[in-house]
């Protein structure tokens, strides 16, 4: 079975976690500091303050916002879950805005009508691995006296015009076992800002500066080293990842630009594509529905992924919940029903991706 994802970690990686066994530093210490040094050189920033998780990092970008219980945050409802959650965590109000299905992100015309007098942070989601439209979300926010929070969870090294996700205004990344670059868990957020990092740091340490001397309410939102040493090594490489991934998703393109009924994904100009995800949509007129194409692909070896199959408010403990607003989101729903996911990870090989081509084919042109 050629798997949607692949998990292996080399010799670099166990001589890393070794050296921090031995070391007696495993919580919080110099290899979560070296881990954000080199990851806020290749997002461009200033700051990268490290968290336990995803979520975590969008939670803590949320929170020194400093939301009222009225405010709102407006976001697409074409994400994980894990967006939403973090802004009820933070107290405020979620509205949704529409995306487009050429980046499956926020669509700006749509995400301009949305803003009202309580929306306080425009929180786009760069998903699958490109960076939504920041050269027409930017300006909005900027005009409408927004804050910028980036849940840039899938977007490790992407960029928009050159500058890198997670550089435009807090940028909040997930290290999952399944992302480019893992931790196992663990998060990251970036910014050029150096009040808002030192609040980030004081929050993420249950807000003390120094042992007992407490300045805020804060968590213990901390990584450890034991988490960074796995993912260390990895940014040696990443760059080459990277370019396996684009070599395997321009094969994929190129292997499936001919078959009736399947739209791909694409790298937009101005955009560079980091591939998290190769995912394709089916037409509303393609012969079978995605569900039966993921289980024929099953029955011929190959792996598939959907993400999402609904809006994240779609589920009753978020449609009956007093601080979700739900507004029709069209083209977020249709996606849901007919996006698919296909491996397109650093691992595979030149054979494994002609079996993926031939099993697209023949589960589409067997109807």
């Amino acid at each position: 079975m050629i798997t949607i994802s692949s998990i292996s970690f080399g010799e670099d990686v166990e001589r890393e976690v070794l050296d921090t066994l031995r070391s007696g530093v495993v919580a919080q210490g110099p290899k979560v500091a070296k881990f954000e040094e080199r990851f806020a050189e290749l997002v461009g920033t200033r700051h990268a303050v490290a968290v336990n998780s995803g979520t975590t990092a969008l939670i803590a970008a949320l929170q020194v916002q400093d939301l009222e219980p009225d405010d709102e945050v407006l976001t697409t409802p074409f994400t994980f879950v894990a967006t939403l959650n973090a802004i009820l965590e933070s107290g405020a109000t979620a509205r949704f805005a529409d995306i487009t299905e050429s980046d499956f992100a926020l669509d700006p015309a749509v995400t301009a009508e949305r803003v009202n007098e309580r929306t306080k942070v425009l929180l786009p989601v760069h998903l699958y691995g490109q960076v939504a439209d920041m050269a027409a979300l930017m300006p909005l926010a900027e005009s409408r006296g927004l804050a910028v929070v980036e849940d840039a969870a899938q977007a490790h090294g992407a960029t928009f015009e050159g500058r890198g996700a997670g550089s435009f205004g807090l940028g909040c990344f997930s290290f999952y076992a399944t992302k480019n670059l893992t931790t196992a868990e663990g998060g990251m957020i970036t910014t050029d800002n150096d009040t808002v990092a030192d609040r980030l740091r004081v929050l993420r340490n249950q807000g003390m500066r120094r042992r007992y001397e407490y300045e805020m309410v804060g968590q213990n939102f901390r990584m450890t080293d034991l988490q960074a040493s796995l993912v260390l090594p990895q940014l040696g490489s990443y760059r080459e990842q990277v370019e396996s991934r684009r070599r395997n998703a321009e094969a994929l393109r190129t292997g499936l630009k001919d078959v009736d009924g399947l739209r791909l994904p694409s790298e937009l100009d101005g955009r560079g594509h980091v591939w998290h995800q190769f995912t394709v949509t089916l037409g509303e007129d393609a012969p079978i529905d995605r569900d039966i194409l993921a289980q024929r692909l099953y029955e011929r070896g190959v792996g598939s992924g959907v993400y999402y199959p609904k809006a994240a408010y779609d589920y009753d403990c978020y449609r009956k919940h007093p601080r979700v607003i739900i507004e029709d989101t069209p083209v977020a729903a249709s996606v849901a029903r007919r996006c698919l996911s296909l491996p397109v990870h650093a691992a595979l090989s030149d054979g494994e991706i002609d079996q993926i081509i031939s099993a697209v084919r023949d589960a589409l042109e067997a109807s």
